[in-house]
C-alpha cells in the first residue's frame, strides 16, 4: 500500500510521455518496404543509449562544428538528424542553420522522441521539427533536405539498404549525407570505413570524402545521395560482407 503512490506517479509520467510520442508523426508516406531489401551480412549493434558520449568531451572537440564545416552546412538550409537520440546535434545544428533554416530531428525510439519533443518545446526554438521514422525509412518529405547526418548510429541500423534507399528520396539534388562513426566492428558500436563505403555504394551513393575528426570523436564520411531515378533496384543489391568481424572471430 505504501508503494502505490510511487507506482501511480510512475504510470502517470509513462502515460504522459506516451501521449507526447503519439503526437509525433512521420512527415511523408512510406517508402520502399523493408522486405524488399537484403539483410546486411554483418552484426547489428543494439540501441543502448540516447547519447554516444559525454557532452563535455564532444564540446571540447567541437564535434558539431567540425561536421558542420566539412559538410558546408549553412544558414537557411534544411538538415535532418537521422537517429537524433538526445538531441545533441539537433540544437547545435538549429543555431547553425538559423531562423530561416530547419532541423528535422528524426528517431524511431518512442522514449527518445518524447524526451526530445519536451526539450524542443522548452527551448522555444521554432526551427526544429521532431519526426517519427521507421528503422528502414526516415519518412521525411521528398526532395526537402540539403543535408542529413547519421551520428554514431549507423552500426545500429538493422536495414541499412532500405534506410539509405528511402533517405535518398528526401535529399535535394546534390544533397550530402554525413555519417559519423567509430572505426571499429559493429558489435563494438562502430563501422569499418571499408564496410561503410561498400554499403553506401551498393545503395547508389557517391563518396565525397572521409576524414578523421579531431578530438577522438570518430570519422566523418560524406556521400552524395543518388537521385530517386538512379537508385539501384532493391532486388539487385548484394549485401556487403563484414570481413573485420570474421577476422576477429578467427583469432
Amino acid at each position: 500500500m505504501i508503494r502505490r503512490p510511487f507506482i501511480m506517479l510512475a504510470l502517470t509520467f509513462a502515460l504522459a510521455a506516451g501521449a507526447v510520442a503519439q503526437d509525433i508523426q512521420p512527415m511523408a508516406p512510406p517508402g520502399a518496404s523493408a522486405d524488399r531489401f537484403p539483410k546486411p551480412d554483418r552484426p547489428v549493434a543494439e540501441i543502448v543509449s540516447a547519447q554516444w558520449a559525454l557532452e563535455k568531451e564532444r564540446n571540447k572537440a567541437d564535434e558539431v562544428g567540425q561536421v558542420g564545416a566539412l559538410m558546408d552546412i549553412r544558414e537557411g538550409q534544411t538538415v535532418a538528424d537521422v537517429g537524433a537520440g538526445n538531441g545533441y546535434y539537433v540544437f547545435r545544428l538549429a543555431k547553425r542553420v538559423g531562423p530561416t533554416g530547419r532541423v528535422l530531428a528524426e528517431d524511431i525510439t518512442p522514449d527518445y522522441l518524447a524526451d526530445l519533443d519536451k526539450m524542443v518545446r522548452a527551448s522555444g526554438q521554432s526551427n526544429i521539427t521532431v519526426v517519427r521514422g521507421e528503422a528502414h525509412d526516415p519518412r521525411l518529405p521528398p526532395a526537402s533536405l540539403d543535408a542529413a547526418v547519421l551520428v554514431h548510429m549507423y552500426h545500429e541500423v538493422a536495414q541499412p539498404y532500405g534506410l539509405l534507399h528511402n533517405l535518398a528520396a528526401a535529399m535535394k539534388p546534390g544533397g550530402r549525407v554525413g555519417i559519423v562513426d567509430a572505426d571499429d566492428i559493429p558489435s563494438k558500436h562502430g563501422t569499418p570505413p571499408k564496410l561503410l563505403r561498400c554499403e553506401l555504394a551498393a545503395a547508389g551513393y557517391k563518396e565525397v570524402s572521409l576524414k578523421t575528426l579531431k578530438g577522438g570523436v570518430g570519422y566523418l564520411a560524406i556521400f552524395e545521395a543518388p537521385s530517386p531515378e538512379t537508385r539501384p533496384d532493391p532486388a539487385t543489391i548484394t549485401p556487403c560482407k563484414e570481413e573485420a568481424t570474421r577476422g576477429r572471430k578467427k583469432q
